[in-house]
C-alpha cells in the first residue's frame, strides 16, 4: 500500500492536474467511482491504474474486480497519499489514470452523422463537461472543441461528464472555421445558439435534419464571426423573468429539440 503523499507514484498521478503533464503524457485523472465505473465499463483499455483507499475497495470492490478482469493495476493507497493525487476537496477515495482518447476531426464526423455539439471559446470546466454530458444523454454522435475551449481532459470537466466523455467521439483542438467546414461537406445544418436569433420553436420541421450545433463563450456568446459561419441563428425562448440560460442548460434545450424531431 502507497502510505506517503511524497511517493513517486502519488506525485505522478497529481501531476495530471496540470494540463502541460496531460500534453506531454497523453494520460488524464480520473477521479470518483461513477467516472471510473464508465470507463472501465466502456473503455476499459484505456485505463492504466486504479488507485484506491481501503475502505473505498471495500465500499467498491465491483470497481477493483473490474479493473482486475481488464488487466489493469489495482493498488491500494492511504487516505493522505489519495488526497493528494486527487483533485477535489473531499475525495471519495476512488482514483484512476487513463489514456487519452480524442479523435481528428475527419474521424469525428462519419458517415451517418446527425447531431453534434461545437463548443467554441467555452472556458468553464463544468460547462463544457455537462455539455458532453448532455450531447451524450440526447444522443449526439460527437462533441468538437475548438483551441480556444477548455481542455476536455481536465479533472474538472471529465468529473462533470461523469464518464460520457468516453462514449462520444470527441475531437479538441480544430479551429472553429475548419469544425464548421467537416460538418456542412457531411450533410449537417449548423445552427448557432445565440439570443439575438429566432425563437426555438420557430424551427419546426428543421429541427429534424441533421444538425450541429454551434455554442458560445459563457460571458460573451458567439462572436459575429462565429455567428456568420452558421446557417441559422437560435434562442432559446424565455418565458418567465430569468434573465438568461446557463450556457449548458440552452445546449441542453437545443440538443434535446433536435433529438425530439429527429426521432418524432
Amino acid at each position: 500500500m502507497i502510505d506517503s503523499p511524497r511517493n513517486p507514484a502519488v506525485k505522478r498521478v497529481a501531476g495530471l492536474k496540470q494540463k502541460r503533464a496531460r500534453s506531454e503524457t497523453g494520460l488524464a485523472l480520473l477521479e470518483g467511482p461513477q467516472v471510473v465505473r464508465e470507463v472501465l465499463a466502456h473503455r476499459p483499455d484505456l485505463v492504466t491504474e486504479l488507485y484506491l483507499t481501503p475502505d473505498a475497495a471495500e465500499r467498491h470492490a465491483a470497481l477493483a474486480d473490474a479493473a482486475d478482469r481488464a488487466g489493469v493495476d489495482v493498488v491500494l493507497a492511504s487516505e493522505p497519499a489519495l488526497a493528494a493525487m486527487a483533485d477535489t476537496q473531499t475525495p471519495q477515495g476512488v482514483v484512476a489514470v487513463a489514456r487519452q482518447a480524442p479523435v481528428r476531426l475527419r474521424d469525428a464526423i462519419e458517415p451517418g452523422t446527425r447531431l453534434v455539439a461545437v463548443l467554441d471559446e467555452v472556458r468553464d470546466p463544468g460547462n463544457a463537461g455537462t455539455i458532453i454530458r448532455a450531447a451524450d444523454a440526447a444522443g449526439a454522435d460527437a462533441v468538437i472543441l475548438t483551441g480556444s475551449s477548455v481542455d476536455p481532459y481536465n479533472p474538472k470537466v471529465v468529473r462533470a461528464t461523469t464518464g460520457s466523455l468516453f462514449h462520444l467521439r470527441v475531437t479538441t483542438g480544430v479551429a472553429l472555421a475548419d469544425a464548421v467546414a467537416a460538418v456542412h461537406a457531411a450533410g449537417l445544418a449548423v445552427l448557432a445558439a445565440d439570443m439575438a436569433g429566432e425563437p426555438l420553436p420557430a424551427l419546426g420541421a428543421a429541427l429534424a435534419e441533421p444538425t450541429a450545433w454551434l455554442l458560445g463563450n459563457e460571458a460573451h456568446g458567439l462572436s459575429a464571426e462565429a455567428r456568420a459561419l452558421a446557417d441559422r441563428t437560435v434562442a432559446v425562448p424565455i418565458y418567465g423573468d430569468a434573465e438568461s440560460l446557463n450556457l449548458a442548460t440552452a445546449a441542453a434545450v437545443c440538443l434535446y429539440a433536435s433529438a425530439f424531431a429527429q426521432r418524432a
